[in-house]
């Protein structure tokens, strides 16, 4: 059916034809996100890169998710010993 132009079977026979795309290894080097305001500097990083050809959009979007994922991360960690310091001050005080 292919063959007689049936593009439904068409699609069919390269899908089993042709592998499903796959993530890639992405080398780039990334500027260390220690602080939530590094984040800054890491998106800038991403948006030069691809203006440069280094990486896709797609490819960049992933990274900047991972990067914000990773913000998150931090400020739930900070937030966490901020809040531990200041009911120990306030037990303390008691």
């Amino acid at each position: 059916m292919a063959k007689a132009g049936d593009s439904t079977a068409m699609r069919l026979v390269l899908d089993r034809i042709l592998a499903p795309r796959k993530d890639r290894p992405v080398k780039f080097e990334l500027p260390p996100v220690e602080t939530a305001s590094d984040a800054t500097k890491a998106s800038s990083a991403l948006v030069a890169a691809v203006a440069n050809g280094e990486l896709t959009p797609s490819e960049a979007a992933e990274l900047g998710r991972l990067v914000e994922s990773y913000v998150r991360a931090l400020e739930s960690t900070n937030f966490e010993q901020r809040l531990i310091e200041l009911e120990k001050k306030a037990n303390e005080g008691s």
